[in-house]
């Protein structure tokens, strides 16, 4: 199948700390049902998440986070893309954030049976290819939790 011609992407991610951030998000909505990272900022040594949430979570649920992240990169999971169509891609994601611009034709970016979004970035084939996910620190204000963390390399 031919590549089909997607929206232009001006960063450069760190393929592993962009499939964890993959996985955080999945990994939030499950857990606080909160939608995904409102604001991201991904980096090689360490990178941050915001999230809306109506409280600062415990330091239980802090560490769950990371034992549940960590899980996932430990399933071995196939990191694979999927193209379609804008109305197809509906039915599986949540597109509200995606430009207004956007092409007709998504690439779906699977970790496993656990997360699928829309992502023109770049990521791991597979989720062993991460290395250990370590929550680094978090603050919360009015609503919003930013969480920072960073990968320790296989």
């Amino acid at each position: 199948m031919e590549t089909p011609e997607l929206n232009d992407h001006n960063k450069t991610e760190y393929p592993l700390m962009h499939t964890a951030e993959h996985i955080l998000n999945q990994t939030m909505v499950r857990m606080f049902g909160c939608p995904r990272s409102r604001n991201a900022h991904i980096e090689r040594k360490k990178s941050k998440c915001d999230y809306l949430l109506p409280a600062l979570p415990t330091d239980e649920q802090l560490a769950e986070i990371e034992r549940r992240v960590n899980e996932v990169i430990d399933g071995h999971l196939p990191v694979v893309c999927e193209y379609m169509s804008r109305e197809e891609a509906a039915r599986y994601v949540d597109l509200s954030k995606l430009p207004e611009d956007v092409s007709e034709t998504l690439r779906i970016v699977r970790v496993g049976d656990y997360d699928a979004c829309a992502c023109i970035g770049r990521h791991v084939g597979n989720t062993s290819e991460i290395g250990r996910f370590k929550m680094l620190n978090c603050d919360y204000a009015d609503g919003r939790l930013r969480l920072r963390f960073k990968l320790i390399e296989a």
